[in-house]
């Protein structure tokens, strides 16, 4: 069946950096595209970015544009989360999810098979 599993989150400084890894199994891996949500305490669920198949990466969140970047290694079915200068209001479970097909033009609900999530915290 479909699986993702996240990892490589953690408590970091603000300024610090992060890789998260969104690991793939059960699927054609390269045929879909995959997202970044996060989560933070008492807010609901928001997405992040999304890389296609074709490796075009889609903001959802453009105010991240310059610190997050996405990218995939289809040979080790893994989507990573590069994220630079981390702030508090960072602090959130990270998931991956997969879109309905190869794209990413998707409402952000229609993306499915949320992994159990990594969680990241930015504290001094």
């Amino acid at each position: 069946q479909v699986q993702l599993v996240e990892s490589g989150g953690g408590l970091v400084q603000p300024g610090e950096s992060l890789r998260l890894s969104c690991a793939a199994s059960g699927f054609t891996f390269d045929q879909y595209g995959i997202a970044w949500f996060r989560q933070a305490p008492g807010k609901k669920r928001e997405g992040i970015l999304c890389i296609s198949g074709s490796d075009d990466a889609t903001y959802f969140k453009d105010s991240l544009k310059g610190r997050f970047t996405i990218s995939r290694d289809n040979a080790k079915k893994t989507v990573y989360l590069q994220m630079n200068s981390l702030k508090p209001d960072d602090t959130a479970v990270y998931y991956c999810a997969t879109a309905p097909t190869t794209g990413c033009a998707y409402e952000q609900r229609e993306f499915e098979n949320l992994g159990q999530g990594t969680q990241v915290t930015v504290s001094s």
